[in-house]
Order: C-alpha cells, then sequence, then structure tokens
C-alpha cells in the first residue's frame, strides 16, 4: 500500500527532458529580463577565431557570463579589456549546453571618470611606446601659410573666433572641413577630415593646407572624449601636414595634444600661432629696407674712400702712356733698319751660292729610291717567311693542345660521375626512408617534431604516422606519459592547436 502512495504522488508531478527544461527556463528569463543595464568589472575576455567576444562581469559578490556577437564588437566605440569597469546593456538569456544565464551585450560604457582616466592613461602609455610623442617627429610650422585648413564644428563659436583672429592678424584663405566634436560620431569625422586634407594635391581645383587646425571649445572628460579615441590620434600622427590642436581649455588635456606639431591653449591662440601679425611683418620690413639702405650708403663711401686713397699711389697715366708711345716710336725704326740689312745679307749669301743642276738632283734622288725599294723587298720576303713558319708552328702545338683538352675532359667527367654515384648512393643509406623500406615507421606529434618515446605522448595527443607508402594519422588512446609528470609548459590543446587541423 505504501508504494502504490508513493508512485501515485511522483505521477502528479510533471515530467521534463533536459532540453525541455532547459529551454522553458531560457523563455522565463528572456521574457522577465528582456533589456538590464549591469555594472561590472570586465574579467577574462577571450576573442576566439569566430569573431565573438566572451568575458565575465564581476563585482566584489558575484559573476556573470557576457557575449558580444562579431557584428556588434565595431559599434561599442570601446575596446574589451581585463580590468576595466563597465556598463553593459543587453539581454539576458540562458546557454543550454552547460546550464548558464548570460548576457547578450550590445552596447558597452565606461562606469564613472575614474575608468575613463584609466583607460586614458592607459592608452597614452600604448601610443607613447610606439614612438608617436616623440619630439623628433614634431614638424615646425610654416612662417606664413597661404592655405589654412580648419577642423571644426562650422555652427560654433570656435570657428567665428578662428576667423576673427586670422582677419586681425594677417588674411588668410580659410577651408573649413565640418565635423561633429562631441558624440559617438566625433572620433570618425574629424580622423576623416584630417586624412581628407592630407589627400588634397597641390594645385588641384581645392588647394591644399599649408597648415591645419583641430579645434574645439570647453567641456567635461566624456564631452572631449572623441579627440583621445586612437583613430584620432592616428590619423594626426600620420598627417603630412603640420598640425595644431586646439581643443578645450588651456587646462584640459587630450592625447591629440601630444601627437600634434604643436599644442595651442585656446582655438584663439591656435589662430595666432598659424599666422604672423600682417602690421608687425610691414614694420619690420621697412626697418629692414631702411638698415638696408643705410648699410648700403656706407659701403659706396667707404670704397671711395679706399679708391681714392689707392689712385694717390698710383703714377700719372699720360705720362706712362707718352713714355710707352717714345719707347714704340724707337722699336719701329730699329725694325725697319734691321729688316734692311737682313735683306742685303741673303742677297749677298743668294749671290755667292752655286746652284746644283736640277737634272741631276733628280737622278740622284731616284737612284736613292731605287736602292730604298731593293732593300725594302728583300725585308718584307724575309718577314712574310718567317711569320708562315711560327703560323704553321702555332697551328701544331693548337692540334696537341685540343687533344690533350679533349682526353683530360673525359677523364674529368668520367671521375665526377663515379663520384656522383658513390655520394648518391652514401645519401640513399644515410636515408632514413631506407629505414621505412625495412618495415619501420617515423612518428611525428601535431607540430611535425619526431616523437622518440613513448613518455613523450599522453592520452589524446595527435599524431603523424610516415610509412615508406605513404602517411596516416593516429590518436593516443592510453600513453606511458599518463604516470609521469610532463615538463612545465602551456597546456596543449586537444584538438592539435596552433594553425594545424586534427589529422582524424
Amino acid at each position: 500500500m505504501e508504494s502504490t502512495a508513493s508512485e501515485q504522488v511522483a505521477s502528479n508531478v510533471p515530467e521534463f527532458s533536459v532540453s525541455e527544461l532547459s529551454f522553458a527556463l531560457k523563455r522565463e528569463i528572456e521574457q522577465a529580463f528582456p533589456r538590464v543595464r549591469v555594472r561590472g568589472e570586465i574579467s577574462q575576455p577571450s576573442f576566439p577565431r569566430s569573431g565573438h567576444c566572451y568575458f565575465r562581469l564581476k563585482d566584489e559578490n558575484a559573476v556573470i557570463d557576457g557575449v558580444c556577437w562579431k557584428g556588434t564588437i565595431p559599434r561599442l566605440g570601446l575596446r574589451i579589456e581585463e580590468g576595466l569597469e563597465v556598463i553593459a546593456t543587453g539581454r539576458l538569456t540562458t546557454y543550454a549546453g552547460s546550464s548558464r544565464y548570460q548576457i547578450i551585450v550590445d552596447r558597452l560604457e565606461l562606469a564613472g571618470e575614474g575608468a575613463l582616466l584609466k583607460l586614458l592613461e592607459d592608452r597614452r602609455r600604448k601610443l607613447a611606446a610606439e614612438g608617436l610623442f616623440d619630439a623628433d617627429r614634431k614638424r615646425p610650422l610654416p612662417f606664413l601659410p597661404e592655405v589654412v585648413g580648419v577642423v571644426t564644428s562650422p555652427s560654433g563659436a570656435v570657428i567665428r573666433d578662428i576667423l576673427h583672429r586670422l582677419s586681425d592678424r594677417f588674411p588668410r584663405h580659410v577651408l573649413v572641413w565640418p565635423v561633429a566634436v562631441q558624440g559617438d560620431k566625433a572620433a570618425g569625422e574629424v580622423a576623416a577630415a584630417i586624412a581628407g586634407f592630407n589627400r588634397l594635391t597641390e594645385g588641384g581645383a581645392v588647394p591644399r593646407p599649408d597648415v591645419l587646425i583641430v579645434a574645439r571649445g570647453g567641456g567635461s572628460l566624456e564631452d572631449l572624449w572623441a579627440f583621445n579615441e586612437e583613430i584620432v590620434v592616428r590619423a594626426a600622427a600620420a598627417s603630412t601636414i603640420p598640425l595644431i590642436s586646439a581643443v578645450g581649455h588651456e587646462t584640459d588635456t587630450t592625447l591629440i595634444d601630444f601627437v600634434s606639431d604643436r599644442r595651442a591653449p585656446t582655438p584663439t591662440a591656435a589662430a595666432e600661432m598659424a599666422v604672423p601679425v600682417r602690421a608687425d611683418l610691414l614694420t619690420q620690413t621697412l626697418d629692414f629696407g631702411k638698415r638696408t639702405m643705410a648699410c648700403m650708403n656706407r659701403l659706396l663711401r667707404e670704397a671711395g674712400l679706399a679708391v681714392s686713397g689707392l689712385a694717390r699711389g698710383l703714377g700719372d697715366p699720360l705720362r706712362l702712356i707718352e713714355e710707352r708711345q717714345q719707347r714704340l716710336d724707337v722699336g719701329g725704326e730699329r725694325l725697319a733698319l734691321a729688316m734692311h740689312r737682313l735683306v742685303e745679307r741673303r742677297e749677298h749669301a743668294l749671290a755667292a751660292a752655286r746652284l746644283a743642276s736640277p737634272v741631276a738632283v733628280l737622278i740622284a734622288k731616284q737612284q736613292a729610291l731605287a736602292a730604298e725599294s731593293r732593300v725594302l723587298e728583300g725585308a718584307m720576303r724575309r718577314y712574310v717567311g718567317d711569320t708562315r713558319q711560327k703560323i704553321d708552328r702555332s697551328a701544331d702545338r693548337i692540334e696537341q693542345y685540343a687533344g690533350r683538352l679533349q682526353r683530360c675532359g673525359a677523364a674529368l667527367i668520367e671521375g665526377g660521375e663515379r663520384r656522383l654515384d658513390q655520394l648518391g648512393q652514401l645519401l640513399e643509406s644515410y636515408s632514413f626512408r631506407s629505414v621505412l623500406q625495412r618495415g619501420f615507421a617515423l612518428v611525428r606529434d601535431q607540430d611535425g617534431h619526431p616523437v622518440l618515446a613513448a613518455a613523450q605522448t599522453r592520452a589524446g595527443d595527435t599524431l603523424a604516422i610516415e610509412f615508406a607508402d605513404g602517411r596516416i594519422g593516429a590518436r593516443v588512446t592510453d600513453g606511458a606519459a599518463a604516470a609521469a609528470p610532463r615538463s612545465a609548459g602551456p597546456p596543449r590543446r586537444r584538438d592539435g592547436g596552433g594553425s594545424q587541423g586534427s589529422l582524424l
């Protein structure tokens, strides 16, 4: 009777399968908490190959699992990092595979100014370690730019202050790239504006700025956060145009201030840094002109005095000319007399000399030429005979050398072939494949390293076994290493790890 009563009580309790119970709990939790905001500290974030992010939110008393899908991560505007205190917004659900409840996150916010300052300091250290804040990267500003590019909001007081200050000091051509300076889109628009100005070409339809000003009025740390984003800092670092940052008031500091070429405490001060004062330049130019004229007059006076002093040391030019003219006259008279005397001497010498008969001179020259011709013909005959003998002897030696070279080449080739055959046989004897031909096998681990002992394996390891006719994969089901302690090191994944997949 007692057994029958207990069976009736048990039959009144509804019976569920594990899957039915899990999905019933999942529906209840999702209906009860369709949208929640949870504040906590990120712990143990992981990014598997799927692109999703898994982490845990914890406080001093509890922990909840969090999931952020691959398509949501780029829209967060915040990098998921260990120890970051955040406010996560999403929906609660359960994961039936391990009976856990978790939050599907679609939005993350930093929790409090302390977390913002910590994130800002961490980001500053990271970018500084990359060398983006080094002083040797900073470039000088142009003295008088033709075009000034301004990246700021078109409707704020900042652009009016900059334009007013530029018109007072030195009117220049100003290009304004309108951007949002606060909010989720601000960082992307500011970075795109800096890159867009740098993509302009010299002499194009839109003039390329000679200097850039990135400006915004004052505000809280959250208001100025767009200028602390990594995308803005890297865009400023990559700018080939000198850049002035004028974000916030003098006491406000953002990361773009560290990477810019000059930092201005206010937007008005940035305009003052960009251009000089036109009136001061005019005054300075006039002063330089007066000083140049005074210097030239002084140099001319000093040069005139020097010429006068040198002139006193020179003789009278007229007297020098008269003396040279007298010498010229005396030389002309002597030259005429010398020519007359020379002609007379040549006449006396010609009259005294006896001229030879032209026929006799021609006969003597003809005899001398014939003698020289005979000597030349004899020399040519001797030279040709000697040359022919030398050529015959050289041809004999070349034939001898060709025969010796042919025999030596054949001997060298034959010796090389024998040596190559010996080395091939030696290489074949040393190869492990000859061992595989005798029935042995080569065992490698999942990283391709040979396994030399059973102690190097453990249950679950993936092995590759190479025989003489191919390779197969195997998994260790029971290894000798199970009883022996393994060396210290990171745990090996059971699916093979690394970039090599499972062989089974």
